[in-house]
């Protein structure tokens, strides 16, 4: 599933290609249609993201609400698809101009909602760490729970945004035992986390990938600081989906579990903290 970096991704680049122009907007699928009615011809005003919701303002109190689930995705293309427009796959929602066209193809969700609806939304969600600066919320939630903290990253009404990558890697980054209780974890282990995810998140909304290992996190953040091009090679991890493979630091083996319906990674010997 894609995690919060790519729908405020997603988000920026929608508003930077549409945000102040009326657009076309159609279901070339026909699922969307009686939506897409809704908000064609209109104003786009602005794309938004909390968490991994996407949410696209139109003129007319209109809002565009999308979650991509685990399939979706929504690419822009600029005037090599001018004129004809061709339909490549199962476009759900198609947002256009004379210059540009964006494509939503196997999104979860895909609906028109009004501006309270959208308020509805934030309010069930977590602090976002690509939104909001003040994780306390995130931490009064964790502190009251028996669920472990790898449990508790994944829940989206407690911090939103943070998929399982970041999960496995944040842990692993401050040596974080994931089977610690969320009543037992210690303020300061949590304000390490919530501080890295600040850090690291903005790596993947300007690389579209997610970045953890430290070298390559000070490479993105020098490059980005001068204003270069970010050049990484292969992508790499430190437990992350390296079954059978050994910790970078200890030689031990990273083992493997189901927590919150997903793979959890974790190095046993060098995540004892709590």
């Amino acid at each position: 599933m894609p995690e919060g970096h790519t729908l405020h991704r997603i988000a920026r680049d929608l508003h930077a290609t549409f945000a102040g122009q009326v657009v076309e907007v159609s279901s070339p699928q026909g699922r969307f249609a009686s939506g897409a009615a809704l908000l064609t011809d209109h104003e786009l005003v602005e794309a938004r993201a909390h968490g991994k919701h996407l949410f696209v303002e139109f003129a007319g109190d209109r809002v565009l609400h999308v979650h991509l689930g685990l399939i979706g995705t929504f690419t822009i293309d600029d005037a090599a698809y001018v004129g004809e427009r061709p339909v490549i796959g199962q476009v759900r929602c198609r947002i256009a101009t004379d210059t540009h066209v964006a494509d939503l193809r196997g999104p979860m969700t895909c609906a028109v909602i009004t501006p309270e609806q959208e308020e509805a939304v934030h309010a069930k969600l977590g602090p976002d760490p690509l939104r909001d600066t003040d994780g306390g919320p995130a931490w009064e939630r964790i502190r009251r729970s028996r669920k472990s903290i790898a449990a508790l990253l994944m829940e989206q009404d407690v911090l939103a945004g943070v998929g399982n990558v970041y999960r496995c890697e944040v842990l692993y980054r401050h040596r974080i035992n994931p089977a610690t209780p969320g009543e037992r974890l210690k303020r300061a282990s949590w304000d390490l986390i919530w501080a890295d995810l600040r850090r690291l998140l903005p790596l993947g909304v300007a690389t579209s990938r997610i970045v953890t290992v430290e070298e390559q996190v000070e490479q993105v953040e020098a490059a980005l600081a001068k204003g270069e091009d970010v050049h990484l090679t292969e992508r790499t991890s430190y437990v992350y989906k390296r079954t059978d493979e050994a910790c970078v630091v200890c030689g031990s083996k990273v083992r493997l579990k189901d927590v919150a319906g997903r793979t959890l990674y974790w190095c046993g010997n060098c995540q004892r903290r709590s």
